[in-house]
């Protein structure tokens, strides 16, 4: 079985064909990740087309797709599902949510709690708190990075979050940003059985509202 998976809810775009066979350890295939902010529109499909062409893959091979519901920025993170969900119906295939900080924690690999933070602009971070690498205790919340010292004062912040704001979190190093490897890992031993981050809907996880809003009525001109 071929698992394509990828995640847009942060500044990167990240894509990994994974192979599994239930009963064997997944083998990654091809992988990609690459900043591009802004700009996940442009790249996905050509990173998507170019995982496979690597692989020797093609969409029809495909048994599943896995993809990272975010947190994240309303505009990346929609490219990610409406890429994923089209793929799905055309191929006839599942298609898995896999929470974006999930990700980040499960390649961690850490035993003790932490948490993991992205960055939310407006200097404001995506946030969730685990007791280790395979178990979230909060909700993801954003909020300003001061909040997630309140709730946490003495934990280690992985994430791109921490980076930008170590001076309040104290960045304690990698995965910055989500893999498509790990992600594909993670669903596969939910898939498997095996304990792990619960799998999720492909919806979004917003947490606010998009910048963008429709335009009010026109008014009135008078005469």
């Amino acid at each position: 079985m071929l698992v394509l998976a990828f995640d847009t809810a942060t500044a990167a775009v990240t894509v990994a064909l994974t192979e599994w066979t239930p009963g064997v350890a997944a083998r990654p295939r091809a992988a990609v990740e690459a900043m591009y902010a802004r700009k996940h529109t442009e790249v996905l499909t050509p990173e998507i087309a170019r995982v496979l062409g690597e692989a020797g893959a093609t969409p029809a091979d495909l048994s599943a797709i896995v993809v990272g519901v975010g947190p994240g920025p309303y505009t990346g993170l929609r490219v990610g599902l409406v890429t994923a969900h089209a793929m799905g119906r055309a191929l006839g295939v599942p298609v898995h949510g896999v929470c974006t900080l999930d990700a980040i924690a499960w390649e961690s690999r850490r035993e003790e709690p932490f948490a993991v933070a992205t960055d939310a602009r407006r200097r404001e971070v995506y946030w969730a708190r685990y007791d280790s690498y395979g178990r979230r205790v909060t909700e993801p919340a954003v909020g300003p990075p001061a909040a997630v010292r309140e709730d946490a004062p003495d934990l280690p912040v992985i994430g791109e979050g921490a980076g930008l704001y170590a001076d309040v979190l104290g960045d304690a190093g990698g995965p910055l940003v989500p893999s498509a490897v790990a992600l594909a890992d993670l669903a596969v031993e939910r898939l498997s059985g095996r304990p792990g981050p619960a799998l999720l809907p492909a919806e979004p996880l917003y947490l606010r509202r998009p910048d963008a809003k429709e335009p009010g009525p026109r008014k009135k001109v008078s005469q």
